[in-house]
């Protein structure tokens, strides 16, 4: 792993890294390596030699505290691995970092409900209906239209009266499917780090906030498979194409076995469909669009809708003939798509995951 480093004065990076910060730049490492903990330690070794860590640190001392906490363990092998509590601190990280930044953005995730709520208030006001609960009045903009249809006597009047609105914590089930195909770090951009962080922190997010909620991982290259919560640290880039009617159908079938009635399908790539799954072979063509890989895929998202799966697609690249591919995916799935940068994407999934299971009743 090629590691770069700034002009700041060597003291004063040594300072930033007390034990905590080691950590979290340890999990960082893990996350980028595919939870390989050895050669994470490798860079941490050179990041040394290089002076960016305090020579008088060591690691072997911090390498034992990790074990301790039970962050890192030993396989089988006896071989160095992530431990439970490590896989749970990744989340927590991912979801910690994407969080404070989606705050700092102004634009952030400001109402996120506590957990085992049934529901909760909102903001937005709406006239008053019969039937409405009272303990939702809004005083203020109940006198306010008093004092605008009748200024002088102010008589209260039932048009007057506004409730706010409740967002119904209603179970929501989401599968999202990631591409790891080889584009995913090409040209000297890694999009498949942001995305796996993501995943990470959607994941962290729905086990604390929404416990009823349920979340499964897709991968998806020449072919798809679902990967384990506590095994999403490891995931790396993998095979040259982009099945992605596997990903969505091994999405689609992961759906139909949850019990909600809410479904959700988050798709993550940066590149067209290239390849197809045939009587047991593998058909590609990573030319342009070929019209059999495309169709195929098209009618997987047509299951989607016909399913009731609400599809929203996240592009990382807007080449000509991809955006033209995503219009049509998402006018047959009449679903959304974001066109967004790596840096961008967290606040695009987030965002949309909040508003997609948000559900206004009266």
């Amino acid at each position: 792993m090629d590691v770069r480093y700034g002009e700041l004065p060597l003291d004063l990076l040594r300072a930033l890294f007390t034990f905590e910060e080691l950590k979290k730049l340890f999990l960082d490492l893990v996350t980028r390596l595919g939870g390989d903990v050895e050669e994470a330690m490798e860079v941490m070794r050179r990041l040394q030699e290089r002076g960016i860590l305090d020579p008088a640190l060591d690691l072997d001392d911090f390498l034992a505290a990790l074990e301790e906490k039970g962050i890192v363990g030993r396989d089988a092998d006896g071989a160095l691995a992530l431990a439970g509590a490590g896989e749970r601190q990744i989340r927590r990280a991912a979801f910690e970092e994407i969080f404070t930044s989606l705050q700092k953005s102004g634009g952030g995730l400001h109402a996120l409900p506590r957990a085992g709520t049934g529901s909760e208030q909102l903001e937005e006001t709406r006239p008053w209906e019969f039937g409405d609960d009272l303990s939702r009045l809004d005083g203020i903009r109940t006198v306010t239209n008093a004092a605008r249809r009748d200024p002088e006597t102010l008589a209260l009047a039932p048009e007057d009266f506004e409730v706010h609105e409740v967002e119904h914590q209603s179970a929501c089930a989401t599968a999202i499917a990631i591409d790891i195909s080889h584009s995913m770090i090409l040209y000297g951009e890694d999009r498949f780090t942001p995305a796996k962080k993501v995943a990470l922190a959607l994941t962290e997010l729905i086990l604390s906030k929404y416990p009823k909620d349920t979340i499964d991982v897709v991968l998806f290259g020449d072919d798809a498979v679902q990967v384990p919560i506590d095994s999403l640290s490891k995931a790396q880039v993998g095979p040259f194409h982009t099945n992605t009617k596997a990903g969505l159908a091994l999405c689609r079938g992961i759906l139909q076995g949850r019990r909600s009635r809410n479904r959700q399908l988050f798709l993550i790539t940066d590149g067209k469909p290239s390849c197809i799954r045939e009587n047991g072979q593998l058909y590609k063509n990573p030319f342009g669009l070929d019209l059999k890989i495309v169709n195929r895929t098209l009618d997987e998202a047509e299951r989607c809708r016909r399913e009731g799966i609400q599809l929203t697609t996240f592009m990382l690249a807007t080449d000509p003939g991809l955006v033209d591919f995503v219009d049509t995916l998402t006018k047959v799935a009449r679903g959304r798509a974001y066109y967004a940068a790596s840096d961008d994407l967290a606040s695009f999934v987030f965002r949309d995951y909040i508003r997609n299971r948000r559900k206004l009743f009266r």
